[in-house]
């Protein structure tokens, strides 16, 4: 049976109280292990444990109401984050000549040297030996409990055979900084987690989109403000998937990661990207495994996630040939799917459509096509690029560099950057038509074009 904690308005002891209030209830079962007395910690948690263990400070950021059951397994998980010999010391007191105490779980990792709480020590300090309130334990690692559905804590898988209880508890980072520093960090790019946020400064009267194009983003703005209300809906609940997918394509620098970053902005979620081709691994199996741990922290955060060079991982996939083609393309598959299961939007990007496979395509709400600008749109482009603060020499003429030039936004923007340098380093404060000219043959010269 699971206890109710009652919120308090006011912060109290904080986590060293807490961890205090924490050491009572070990040693209580321990004594009763021992039977040293016969007290029922059952009965000791409802009546003390959750009138003084309530901490507003600490648990004020978790995403639900949480028994004592539960605040017990969340401090068990910080333990090793703030007293590593915690555990040890406890243990001590009633095995003063050492030996094993296998029940009361727990492991070795491979640099903290104490003791790690596993999904075995929650079931003795709450349930004892008790066989039924042991198995009521499990439900709080459940993939149904607002822990792992949060991505607050959760239980390392262990080897096939062993019970899954004597999984290590693992707390996220990101919570651990939350609960313990009342701070909010991002996940740190690397091998295990491939993902970088990307934010912008523009707004979207800075986007040039033809009027296609906007239309289309303008439907993903009305999905990210309004599909909540399919949930609502029974008959659409039952029916429509959760999550939006959407296929940028076009030339580089014609806005897909802007617009992206733009969503995220506007609706105050962050945006993640994710560079298939520095992701995609020659070893079977790599990449799936690189990519789940970006989906996994996606789904608990609700991010908008960016996968680009999407040709790398979902281009048209490749006869069997071998049994590497057999299993790349199970591994493919296999993604597809778990593209199709993300609740919240998606966006691949792509400079080549006609590079991704037919059935990848199929299961996108929506294809939008991100052009070359055309001249009328590059000359907004040009105008709205310029530099506020210098003054333009009477020969500049952006009407002519539009209709002469046929480069993307993010050329000409470089371009303008370019004979903006060039004034500042002549001190002067007049920008001219030659250094925009020389801004755009420094484009032109990048993609081998003659000028």
């Amino acid at each position: 049976m699971l206890y109710p904690l009652h919120k308090h308005t006011a912060p109290s002891f904080g986590i060293e109280a807490a961890l205090n209030d924490l050491r009572q209830i070990i040693v209580h079962r321990m004594q009763t292990h021992f039977n040293q007395h016969s007290l029922v910690l059952d009965k000791w948690l409802a009546e003390t444990f959750g009138d003084q263990l309530i901490r507003e400070e600490i648990i004020k950021s978790l995403p639900a109401e949480i028994s004592a059951e539960e605040w017990i397994t969340l401090l068990l998980s910080l333990v090793p984050h703030v007293q590593p010999s915690f555990f040890e010391s406890i243990i001590a007191e009633h095995l003063p000549n050492g030996g094993d105490f296998a029940e009361f779980g727990g492991v070795k990792g491979s640099n903290h040297r104490s003791i790690l709480p596993t999904g075995e020590t929650v079931q003795f300090i709450l349930a004892g030996t008790a066989i039924e309130q042991r198995l009521q334990i499990h439900q709080l690692f459940s993939e149904d409990h607002f822990f792992y559905r949060h991505g607050i804590l959760w239980l390392e898988p262990v080897k096939e055979g062993e019970p899954v209880m004597s999984g290590r508890i693992v707390m996220a980072q990101d919570w651990i900084d939350k609960i313990l520093l009342d701070k909010e960090t991002v996940p740190r790019f690397g091998l295990d987690f491939p993902a970088r946020r990307i934010t912008t400064n523009m707004i979207w009267e800075d986007v040039v989109l033809n009027q296609q194009t906007r239309n289309y983003v303008n439907e993903i703005s009305s999905w990210l403000q309004l599909h909540h209300k399919f949930n609502e809906d029974e008959n659409l609940k039952r029916k429509i998937k959760p999550g939006y997918r959407v296929l940028f394509y076009g030339p580089s620098g014609t806005g897909k990661t802007l617009t992206a970053a733009l969503l995220g902005k506007q609706f105050q979620k962050d945006v993640y990207r994710v560079d298939l081709s520095q992701v995609v691994s020659k070893y079977i199996g790599e990449t799936e495994k690189n990519l789940e741990s970006v989906f996994k922290k996606a789904e608990t955060k609700n991010w908008i996630l960016f996968f680009d060079e999407a040709d790398a991982l979902f281009g048209k996939r490749t006869n069997m040939q071998s049994a590497h083609d057999k299993y790349a393309n199970q591994e493919v598959s296999y993604l597809l799917q778990r593209v199709e299961d993300y609740p919240g939007l998606l966006i691949l990007a792509t400079n080549f459509k006609s590079n991704l496979d037919e059935a990848f395509l199929r299961r996108f709400h929506s294809l939008i096509h991100f052009p070359m600008p055309n001249s009328a749109e590059r000359l907004l482009l040009w105008q709205r690029s310029m530099p506020a603060n210098l003054e333009r020499h009477a020969d500049i003429k952006l009407e002519e560099l539009a209709k002469q030039y046929e480069i993307s936004g993010a050329s000409i923007l470089n371009a303008v950057q370019y004979a903006t340098l060039q004034t500042y380093a002549r001190n002067n404060g007049v920008i001219c038509q030659k250094d925009l000219i020389d801004g755009v043959r420094k484009e032109y010269l990048k993609e081998d074009k003659s000028f």
